[in-house]
């Protein structure tokens, strides 16, 4: 004996049978939400993590004093060390954004399911 298809009440007197293919396709949607937000957060923490770790590389070192001379008479946002410092932790906080993203697909995969 079949057991009877679910229906799905929707607004009016519209209804819709939640049987066949479609039947878990809400608990599927859910496992691929979190699913994709735990690899957008893992893989964007990763990389916001290793520019920041670039950014702070560039400003550990002395560096050459020639260089230095020269750079000390140039306005701050033009200074090579400047430029190596700010464009890796503009990417970071990027990887980082995507990151809070994925958290965000995993919060939402976890209501769905």
């Amino acid at each position: 004996m079949r057991e009877p298809a679910r229906v799905l009440r929707l607004s009016g007197s519209a209804s819709r049978r939640l049987d066949g293919p479609y039947a878990t396709l809400h608990a599927m949607l859910g496992v691929t939400l979190t699913a994709c937000g735990l690899v957008a957060a893992t893989f964007g923490t990763w990389r916001g993590y290793a520019n920041a770790r670039a950014a702070l590389v560039s400003l550990a070192g002395d560096g050459d004093p020639t260089r230095v001379s020269i750079d000390a008479g140039r306005p701050i946002l033009a200074r090579t060390r400047v430029r190596r410092f700010v464009r890796p932790v503009v990417v970071a906080m990027l990887w980082l954004a995507i990151a809070m993203y994925g958290l965000l697909m995993v919060s939402l995969g976890g209501a769905a399911a």
